[in-house]
């Protein structure tokens, strides 16, 4: 399935993404603050297309203008104890950052959760350093649920957030 935004296409990871998302990739603070290592050499990310960005449920953001995979956003099939739920997880490359591209990005992606996949609540996790995952959250409609320290790698202060169904539709129809 593809997506559309103002700025953005979303679709599937092909192969050929690789290197745009080795460009972004293999910057410490893209994923460290997501929880997941930097990417060493583009075969790296190749691995990770084929096994964690190739759910149908993923999308690769392009950059309508450059047409370069700048990001990714979507659902990871992670649900924890009560179905119609998923966890959205996403990245921007930092040279996209501050222009509101991510938060766009987030109401198109929810819109296909709630809609397409038929769930009833996403949720997303942030490392509580991460003030930038946060402020998209916010803008997002996301409501911060909890705080606890979990053990990843190492141990950080995790925050959760939800946006329900029934909250989605009421931003929609106001917005709308």
């Amino acid at each position: 399935m593809i997506l559309q935004t103002e700025r953005t296409i979303l679709r599937p990871f092909t192969l050929d993404d690789a290197a745009d998302l080795y460009a972004y990739a293999h910057d410490p603070q893209i994923g460290q603050a997501a929880g997941w290592p930097p990417h060493k050499t583009i075969e790296d990310s190749r691995q990770v297309i084929r096994t964690v960005l190739s759910s149908p449920s993923v999308f690769a953001v392009v950059d309508r203008e450059s047409g370069y995979v700048i990001g990714s956003a979507g659902f990871f099939g992670r649900t924890p104890d009560f179905s119609g739920t998923d966890e959205l997880g996403f990245s921007l490359n930092p040279a996209y950052w501050g222009r509101g591209i991510m938060p766009e990005v987030l109401q198109e992606v929810v819109r296909f959760g709630f809609e397409h996949l038929g769930l009833h609540a996403v949720w997303c996790i942030r490392y509580a350093e991460n003030l930038r995952c946060r402020r998209v959250l916010e803008k997002s409609g996301f409501t911060f649920l909890f705080q606890e320290n979990l053990m990843d790698h190492i141990s950080r202060e995790t925050c959760f957030y939800v946006l329900l169904r029934q909250d989605w539709e009421r931003r929609e129809n106001q917005n709308g």
